[in-house]
């Protein structure tokens, strides 16, 4: 499913705090004059700049720390090892029989990173901008997926604000992201969903572009909740790069800042 946004759709979407601590602002006027600006580009950029999402449903289950969709692709994840127990895994939240789990991407017009390269400001604005209209997409798009596309949360009640802090029922962990750091997996969802549908192409290290884009997964299960990953061993390094196909080195390299 692609569904591509107006940009007065995402406005009331936008996580402002983001977007004012990236500039590393903390006068309250400067906050609001910075505020003030970024909306009257984004009433300026309305009908000329969109976002995009793109997400799909599939049925999967667990097996032990990887899900498995169908009998051809398969999301290895990775357990916490340090701290207090219960070590997470993602895959804890996908049951070992039959579940659900969306797979999805959202972006911002690949414009907004050259459109503005003749002035360094505005340039750093369409930037920050693009960002948070990515995540206001993926925001919007997950509401739209708990009550109408998948329904699992059809009654839900929540207020913007409410949606901001997670007060939904499941998870839409990005990739890049605590409990899901290696930016390869990209490589996985792109197979999944061909996310050059809304403009991403993938470097070489799995990285997106356009920038301002985001890709994860969306898990539906009542406990689901969000983790930080934190440090790996050798021995995990080692079973995560079997379950990846991929050489130990080369993994090595994807989650070198959790080893």
């Amino acid at each position: 499913m692609l569904i591509t946004y107006d940009i007065h759709e995402l406005v009331p979407y936008i996580n402002w705090p983001y977007f004012h601590f990236a500039w590393q602002v903390k006068q309250q006027d400067e906050k609001l004059r910075l505020h003030q600006e970024a909306e009257t580009l984004l009433t300026q950029w309305e009908e000329r700049y969109h976002a995009y999402a793109l997400f799909e449903l599939f049925e999967a289950h667990s097996d032990g720390d990887d899900i498995v969709i169908s009998s051809s692709f398969r999301i290895p994840c990775l357990r916490q090892q340090q701290g207090e127990p219960p070590y997470l895994c993602l895959s804890d939240f996908i049951s070992p029989l039959t579940s659900k789990l969306g797979i999805f991407a959202t972006s911002a017009d690949m414009a907004l990173e050259t459109d503005f390269d003749a002035d360094p400001y505005q340039k750093m604005m369409a930037q920050l901008l693009a960002d948070r209209l990515a995540e206001a997409a993926a925001e919007r798009m997950h509401e739209q997926v708990r009550k109408e596309y998948w329904g699992y949360a059809k009654d839900e009640q929540l207020t913007i604000p409410e949606m901001l802090v997670e007060k939904f029922q499941g998870i839409r962990p990005a990739v890049g992201y605590p409990s899901l750091p290696d930016t390869s997996l990209n490589f996985v969802l792109d197979e999944l969903i061909d996310m050059k549908q809304i403009g991403i192409r993938l470097t070489e290290s799995g990285a997106m572009k356009p920038h301002a884009s985001v890709s994860g997964l969306m898990i539906a299960h009542p406990q689901a909740r969000y983790f930080n990953l934190g440090k790996i061993g050798e021995d995990q390094l080692q079973d995560y790069a079997r379950r990846r196909g991929l050489p130990v080195e080369v993994c090595r390299k994807f989650l070198a800042a959790n080893l």
